[in-house]
């Protein structure tokens, strides 16, 4: 495997990476899905949703939970999560901000 080069990239394109890569597989994004239409839940509530073993959708919170795209809070001896939504504002506006841009320097790509 080889070595990402990260160093010469501005850190908030670094940040926007690690949040897209958080997102880039079915099953987060599926946990992600199911958090918005839910105003909170704990791991079985995801569990019983989601064809995925327990420990499976665990490690795949703990993902989208390091990057900040969710939080948990402790109740009892679970954890209820939900989306965070200061981070998620944040990402929306990162969405916008290549909106805009692609908007601004439209151009037709030729076709192949």
């Amino acid at each position: 495997m080889g070595i990402t080069k990260k160093d010469g990239f501005h850190p908030i394109i670094n940040n926007t990476a690690l949040l897209f890569k958080a997102l880039g597989h079915p099953a987060r994004l599926s946990i992600i899905e199911y958090l918005t239409n839910s105003p909170s839940c704990i791991c079985k509530d995801i569990v019983d949703q989601l064809p995925l073993a327990q420990p499976t959708i665990s490690r795949h919170l703990a993902e989208l939970k390091k990057v900040g795209l969710i939080q948990g809070t402790i109740e009892g001896k679970n954890i209820c999560y939900c989306i965070n939504e200061e981070k998620w504002a944040e990402l929306k506006s990162i969405i916008k901000q290549f909106d805009v841009l692609q908007k601004k320097n439209s151009r037709t790509c030729p076709e192949l």
